[in-house]
């Protein structure tokens, strides 16, 4: 049986190719995907050939949020059965190590992350129309959530997951900077949460309209209104908590210089070495606190979605077939008309 993949070579070098399927083994299901968003990861090593310390050193098949239907289950899978719609996690911690054992699954010292290429080999991803998992890496739902929209579990999850880091959110003035797809689905989280109010920032009205339609009360064009947080760090700042989304230090000094003293500084951007405000951090004994990925917040996410009680269907603005990978990645990376891209599949 064979399969289209969409392989990442070099920077700018992806291509869709043909190679074979296996049948599922004990434990295992083969799923026919429907739907893959492109993230930040899969930009960076498109465009830059990796973020950071991780780089892309081999070929890899890239992407990790994906959904589709069950096709064939191997023996011994107990609870899914062709046909069924299931939202696919990329997430296998080993269950072993240190950190696993201490329930920090996020840390697992071995863990395997489908499209990554922080370990060498690589781990393969999910852009491809079969693909054979664990099946314990799908959660089944109803075949009334579309993969498109259950595709969207995976970045959402990490938003969850942000706001859980976040500690109370009830009540509190909650700041957002960066509207792309991880923002946008924070606000959605922090709406959830009961947020009394919510702005988000960003330079593009594409991604600041997606922001809105997710929860947001307010939005600030900071390339229209570069001045448009100076109201809020009036008598040292405003909000009780920022969610940082877009890893710019000039997006971290402006939300800093808004946040009220002992707020929470909550950063999900990731980029290299930046400068931080340390003397803004120390005058208001600002809280920093890092979030990574997710782990129960998976399946958080997953019903959040079937259930209807986080729209997702405003952040995903286009979506292109497999074999015109070139060209949603082109669309991906230009914020001023898209927010999250996905590509469609066999099953889509």
């Amino acid at each position: 049986m064979k399969t289209r993949v969409c392989r990442l070579y070099d920077q700018n070098d992806i291509r869709v190719e043909t190679e074979t399927v296996a049948e599922p083994a004990r434990g295992e299901v083969r799923v026919a995907v429907g739907a893959g968003g492109i993230c930040g990861s899969d930009l960076h090593y498109y465009l830059d050939g990796g973020f950071g310390p991780i780089r892309v050193r081999e070929p890899i098949i890239l992407g990790h949020e994906a959904a589709g239907t069950v096709e064939a289950v191997g023996p011994g899978v107990e609870g899914l059965s062709p046909g069924d719609r299931v939202a696919i996690n990329p997430s296998q911690p080993c269950g072993h190590c240190s950190y696993c054992a201490e329930g920090l699954f996020i840390h697992c010292l071995n863990m395997r992350f489908q499209g990554s290429a922080m370990r060498v080999p690589h781990q393969q991803g999910l852009f491809r129309d079969l693909i054979v998992l664990n099946s314990d890496q799908c959660l089944k739902v109803s075949d009334r959530v579309s993969p498109r929209e259950l595709a969207c579990s995976e970045p959402l999850a990490v938003g969850i997951h942000a706001v859980k880091r976040a500690g109370e959110i009830s009540g509190k003035r909650v700041l957002v900077t960066g509207a792309g797809p991880i923002g946008s689905l924070c606000v959605a989280a922090i709406r959830r949460a009961g947020a009394a109010d919510i702005v988000v920032t960003d330079l593009h009205a594409a991604t600041l309209n997606a922001a809105a339609r997710m929860g947001a009360n307010r939005t600030i064009n900071m390339a229209e209104e570069p001045d448009g947080l100076d109201a809020y760090a009036a008598d040292k700042g405003t909000f009780d908590v920022v969610f940082e989304c877009s890893a710019s230090p000039v997006a971290i000094k402006g939300a800093m210089t808004a946040l009220r003293p002992r707020g929470r500084f909550v950063q999900l951007g990731v980029a290299g070495d930046l400068e931080v405000p340390l003397n803004v951090l120390v005058g208001k004994e600002i809280t920093v606190i890092g979030t990574h990925r997710f782990h129960g917040e998976f399946a958080e996410a997953v019903r959040a979605i079937e259930s209807g009680m986080i729209e997702v269907r405003p952040v995903v603005t286009h979506s292109f077939p497999v074999e015109n990978a070139k060209e949603a990645f082109a669309y991906a990376s230009d914020r001023s008309r898209a927010v999250k891209v996905q590509l469609t599949f066999a099953e889509g």
